[in-house]
């Protein structure tokens, strides 16, 4: 399990204001005392406080740390978030007709302590809007999980798709100093993507945008031949049918693989990252020993130290 790290800076106001843009996305709804927000990057908890101090804890609090500690000092770094807010900005703006073909991609899972990873891409033809406005598509996360499971297996009758499954194993096996959940994202979104636009006459290629298009590009540099031409809007589920339809795959398929894992160790496995997992966990230890989480949960997660600390009391 990789080690957990505290790291504590100060930042002056201009560097609090691009900060608080630049975790728009990732805050957390509840902030503790005196912080002006709280956010979850996958890899590291960040808290800001109205003092100007910092709080990165996480696997990768250096490097995160490390990042906003050269703002201020550094002309070159305060014009590098600068322009990341400023094309996150633009990104938010682009809006895309409706009455097109498209190859749009979304995944499930990276917010999860435990289930795996799922990433999928679609191609929906504008042939086929109707069908697919007929049986209500929107986003998964505005469609309870009975209606998915009803709905699902009609569209993959239907519509192209390709998905990639990230099991816990792998995932922790993968996660490290040169992974973090970002990059693996844009990896397994460029596979996918990929592999959907060999055969299909499309308009545009979407991706729901979990960061900003340079830093999609920068995860890539070791990928040969990275798809280009994509469009990454925030929210996309909601603007785009083909990002819709792999939102409803991805959760159908994390569906089916959570009720497995449960079945497995004979528990019922919760979605999110929230203290009633850490209960379930702290269960599981102590039935099957601390290896378990290996197979069912992300252990960079904050979740596991605390399990791991309750386990040894």
């Amino acid at each position: 399990m990789k080690k957990v790290v505290t790291k504590v800076i100060k930042v002056d106001n201009e560097t609090k204001k691009l900060m608080n843009e630049f975790y728009s996305d990732m805050k957390r709804a509840k902030t503790p005392p005196y912080a002006v927000f709280q956010a979850d990057t996958g890899d590291t908890i960040v808290t800001l406080y109205e003092s100007g101090k910092v709080v990165f804890q996480g696997v990768s609090a250096d490097i995160e740390a490390g990042m906003w500690g050269s703002v201020g000092k550094d002309k070159s770094a305060i014009e590098y978030f600068s322009d990341q807010k400023i094309e996150k900005k633009n990104e938010e703006e682009i809006t895309i007709p409706f009455e097109i073909s498209s190859v749009g991609s979304d995944e499930v899972g990276t917010g999860d302590y435990y289930g795996p990873i799922v990433v999928t891409a679609s191609f929906v033809d504008k042939e086929n809007i109707p069908f697919l406005t007929e049986l209500g598509v929107r986003d998964s996360k505005k469609i309870s999980d009975e209606q998915i499971l009803k709905i699902v297996p009609k569209i993959i009758k239907k519509i192209p798709y390709k998905s990639i499954i990230i099991s816990n194993k792998e995932y922790n096996e993968r996660y490290g100093k040169n992974m973090n959940m970002n990059k693996m994202k844009a990896i397994l979104h460029n596979k996918v993507l990929s592999e959907m636009v060999k055969d299909s006459k499309y308009d545009y290629i979407v991706i729901d945008q979990f960061e900003p298009e340079s830093s999609y590009y920068k995860h890539l540099g070791e990928v040969p031949n990275p798809l280009r031409g994509i469009t990454f809007i925030t929210k996309a589920e909601d603007k785009c049918l083909s990002v819709a339809v792999s939102s409803l795959i991805s959760r159908y398929i994390f569906i089916k693989e959570m009720d497995k894992l449960g079945d497995k160790y004979g528990i019922f496995l919760p979605k999110g990252a929230n203290y009633y997992v850490e209960d379930i966990g702290i269960k599981l230890v102590q039935k099957f020993g601390i290896g378990v989480l290996k197979d069912i949960a992300k252990l960079n997660f904050s979740n596991t130290d605390r399990i791991l600390k309750e386990i040894k009391k």
